[in-house]
């Protein structure tokens, strides 16, 4: 599949004119990017990692649930917030606890990315919805369209290390813990190749813009 590549699917537009991105790639491949030059073009985004840490705060329900699964050890403190790292290094290298994790959290971020979505219905043309897990959660099925970024793995690596302050082991441990890049790929209407020049990845930007429906 070359860069930029549109698929051609039936436009569903299903918050009335709002015509909706799903926006996803693997870890440090750069959706941030596309994503900020996707704001640029007043497009409404939503970053489903945002909401995540959201509804992860103490005294929400999701956050409870976490706790009573995991243990009190991925606490900063006693009742405080998650330590993200600590439940990372949990999950990340355990199959069933990611997918546990996901059953909890999955269900609270759908729900608060639906309501944005009928917010921002009213007064966008277009909406993006950022998310590493978009096509496990389910997305693609109310998306008019799946974007997804890539970039070569030892730019993901590198990202994690210079960006990230992670060590080499727990950053391969993160990328591996993925679906291959190639699985996403397979899926999408269009591909950002983000492994070179900002002024190349704006140009495929530019180009898949160009292809939505007035």
């Amino acid at each position: 599949m070359s860069n930029s590549n549109v698929k051609e699917r039936r436009h569903r537009m299903p918050y009335n004119s709002l015509y909706l991105i799903g926006l996803t790639g693997n870890i440090a491949c750069g959706k941030s990017t596309v994503l900020a030059m996707l704001r640029e073009r007043d497009a409404a985004v939503i970053d489903a990692d945002e909401v995540t840490r959201a509804v992860q705060q103490p005294g929400e329900p999701v956050y409870q649930t976490i706790v009573e699964a995991f243990g009190e050890e991925i606490l900063v403190t006693p009742g405080g917030p998650i330590d993200r790292r600590r439940l990372g290094a949990i999950v990340f290298s355990n199959p069933q606890a990611l997918r546990r994790l996901e059953q909890i959290v999955h269900p609270a971020v759908h729900t608060r990315i639906l309501a944005w979505l009928d917010e921002v219905a009213a007064s966008h043309r277009v909406a993006v919805i950022d998310a590493v897990k978009l096509l496990e959660a389910g997305w693609k099925q109310v998306c008019d369209a799946v974007w997804v970024v890539t970039c070569p793995p030892e730019q993901q690596l590198r990202r994690l290390v210079e960006m990230r302050g992670m060590d080499e082991a727990e950053a391969w441990t993160r990328i591996t813990a993925q679906p291959p890049q190639e699985s996403r790929v397979a899926q999408a209407d269009v591909v950002i190749d983000n492994g070179g020049a900002l002024d190349a990845t704006r140009a495929q930007v530019d180009a898949a813009w160009a292809r939505i429906p007035a």
